[in-house]
């Protein structure tokens, strides 16, 4: 028996030291292509000497991020470069052929080697052996890894317009975008809430446009939306100098990752135009929010200044924004219309086609390409424009088909600035809803779209809009850990996706970040669904039809009629399917028993979301019927949640008594505030 024993007891540890690639994590993010386990252990020195065949800026680049390594903790062990007669432990080795950024690292008992076919693989390697080194302790098991990109672009956006960040915070970020593999940095750089970037030939812009006399975005938006002089002694706001713009981009291409700018236009000018409102349809400030098409000098404003972003960023792009142009001033604009009889237009959204068509031009012969908001499809899109597709994927998918490459950067899975968990525990947000594993499911480009869509599918981008985030940490809790999902996304190939596997390499991603001083949203401690979504409800309502005296919004009408009785409770997103919505109007509805029951419990959730303009009803009354035509009253339950409450949340308005009925009636009235809507979810009889 104990011959037995000792037998099985060889075998499990024999297959322990194997260490099948099956069973054993690396707790890389993005998780690699391939992983083969070998036999044995590197120990990690308390220096880790180093060689390399880079050369010239490439070999100081890598200098550079390994010194600040050591004072961040970014890499477990400082660095030093093998002297001659030194065996160094690592090699950093340059190879003939590769993919762009791939790589391939190799432990054994004695030494460690990385090689790839450029600089960027070189340092993608590098991420990956500190994350493993991290994750295994300091004996780091013998492995090979091969590992590349499935896209090129990697992005990431911050909005620095409603909220400014100063540069120190922007390189922050930038060195975890490069732990984990993103290489792009989109900039928001300007939008109607302040312009962000020193442009020498319109100095006003960062003397007037970039201040406000309000700290937080949302007292500005709902106040007078006005700005304020730089010695204002209420000014908030700041901006980049074009020093700083070039240490960012400098700090940022050692790091193997371009920065894109964004310049808004035509829409989200009015910072704008309250500072030359010579550039408005009305030629006044504060007036118009888009800027005129008509005007030639739009044209050489905008000339201008891209002129100097040009001189500042060397990237391939640069993004125009295009989206969310009210238009409205345009079609009684005089110049506009001239605009639209000279080039033939028949439309406004051939307006925003016209300055589009004509901004690339001048980019193109900068030598640059044009990227913008779905929206430059409208009117009709540029010949070599490259559309960045947020209303969902279709814009995206619709460029790819004509053409045009695209970047996938759907709102339902890659805006930051939406609610990650429980909103009502959760800072204000975005009225909707991503969580990690939301943003995880994302595939910007299934084999299902074809081969001629497939390939045109640059990538991938999470963004943060700034309209709820005040201050860096808020910032920082929205990104992170959500933007490692995103990283995956564009990295890794689907079939290596687990997201089981991931969140357990999040958890420990999310206490690397703490002791950084980074401040993560504690996935830890995610709620995730909404209690009373996850358990199907059975009642006495459960299944039987539904009267609405008041139709619902077509745009939120949940599965139709039957969405009230169906048995399933909302989500904490208004948009999951679940939830029905009312627009400007009460809510009148009827259930239908089927037959006389006796009735102890009548209720319905509503919610409210600010920023959504959702409002919980001014009241809700609860009646009962044994013929659908005299109603007994039962209940009026006043709201008690202020219209000013910004915090989403949620409240169930009910009667517990005792009753007999077969129509179960239920009113919701509406609290008189122009464009709000009403939502409910489930109608509970019991």
């Amino acid at each position: 028996m104990k011959l037995r024993y000792l037998f099985l007891a060889a075998v499990l540890f024999a297959g322990a030291c194997s260490r099948p690639s099956e069973t054993f994590s690396t707790g890389i993010i993005p998780v690699p292509q391939h992983v083969n386990w070998g036999e044995g252990t590197f120990r990690m020195p308390r220096t880790l000497t180093y060689v390399t065949d880079l050369e010239g800026q490439e070999k100081a680049d890598l200098a550079a991020w390994m010194e600040r390594s050591v004072a961040g903790r970014f890499f477990p062990v400082p660095f030093v470069e093998a002297l001659e007669g030194d065996i160094p432990a690592l090699r950093l080795r340059i190879a003939d052929k590769g993919a762009p950024e791939s790589y391939r690292l190799d432990v054994v008992r004695d030494s460690m080697t990385i090689t790839a076919p450029d600089a960027a693989g070189l340092f993608y390697g590098l991420q990956s052996l500190a994350q493993l080194a991290e994750h295994t302790g300091q004996r780091i098991p013998a492995v090979t890894i091969e590992d590349a990109p499935r896209f090129a672009y990697r992005g990431f956006m911050l909005d620095v317009s409603r909220h400014f960040r100063d540069k120190e915070f922007v390189k922050r970020q930038l060195d975890l975008l490069a732990r984990y593999k993103l290489n792009r940095f989109h900039w928001h750089l300007t939008d109607g809430a302040g312009w962000r970037i020193e442009i020498k030939k319109y100095p006003e812009l960062t003397d007037f446009a970039a201040w406000r006399p309000y700290s937080c975005y949302t007292d500005w938006c709902y106040g007078d939306r006005r700005y304020c002089r730089r010695d204002d002694p209420a000014a908030e706001g700041g901006y980049y100098t074009q020093e700083e713009i070039r240490e960012v981009v400098d700090y940022a291409r050692a790091l193997h990752i371009t920065v894109i700018p964004e310049i808004e236009m035509p829409g989200h000018s009015e910072e704008v135009l309250a500072t030359y409102p010579q550039l408005a349809c009305s030629g006044k400030p504060y007036v118009n929010k888009d800027l005129c098409i008509g005007n030639e000098e739009t044209f050489e404003f905008l000339k201008n200044v891209l002129s100097e972003v040009i001189e500042l960023f060397p990237s391939e792009y640069i993004h125009i924004g295009g989206d969310e142009a009210d238009k409205a001033s345009w079609a009684t604009c005089p110049r506009c219309r001239t605009r639209m009889r000279q080039e033939g237009l028949e439309d406004v959204d051939g307006l925003q086609s016209y300055l589009v068509h004509r901004v690339e031009v001048f980019l193109n012969g900068k030598g640059r390409r044009l990227l913008g908001w779905d929206e430059i499809l409208q009117g009709g899109l540029a010949p070599d424009a490259t559309v960045m597709s947020w209303r969902g994927s279709e814009g995206g998918i619709a460029a790819a088909r004509a053409g045009h490459q695209a970047v996938m950067t759907p709102n339902s899975y890659c805006y930051l600035d939406y609610c990650q968990d429980d909103p009502t525990r959760e800072p204000p947000a975005a009225a909707a809803f991503v969580t990690l594993e939301k943003a995880y499911s994302l595939d910007p480009a299934p084999d299902s779209l074809g081969v001629d869509v497939v390939p045109m599918i640059l990538g991938v981008q999470g963004n943060l809009w700034c309209e709820h985030v005040p201050t860096g940490e808020h910032a920082e809790h929205m990104i992170w850990p959500r933007l490692m999902a995103i990283a995956e996304v564009g990295w890794s190939l689907p079939e290596r996706k687990d997201y089981d596997d991931f969140h357990a390499r999040v958890l420990d991603a999310v206490a690397w970040m703490q002791e950084r001083g980074y401040h993560p949203f504690d996935q830890k401690n995610a709620v995730g669904d909404r209690p009373e979504s996850i358990e199907p409800v059975l009642c006495l309502s459960t299944g039987k039809p539904v009267v609405y005296h008041t139709p619902y919004s077509p745009k939120y009408a949940a599965v139709g009629d039957g969405s009230l009785t169906d048995g399933l409770r909302g989500d904490w997103n208004y948009g999951d399917g679940r939830w029905q919505g009312w627009l400007d109007t009460d809510i009148d509805l009827v259930v239908d028993l089927g037959e006389c029951c006796s009735v102890k419990h009548i209720a319905a959730d509503f919610m409210q979301g600010f920023y959504a303009d959702i409002w919980m009803p001014r009241a809700v009354e609860i009646s009962v019927s044994n013929d659908n035509k005299a109603y007994t009253m039962l209940a009026t339950v006043e709201n008690d949640v202020p219209f000013d409450f910004r915090q989403d949340c949620y409240r169930t308005f009910g009667w517990t008594g005792e009753s007999q009925g077969r129509y179960i009636r239920l009113k919701a009235f509406h609290n008189g505030h122009p464009g709000g809507w009403i939502f409910t979810d489930e109608i509970i009889v019991e």
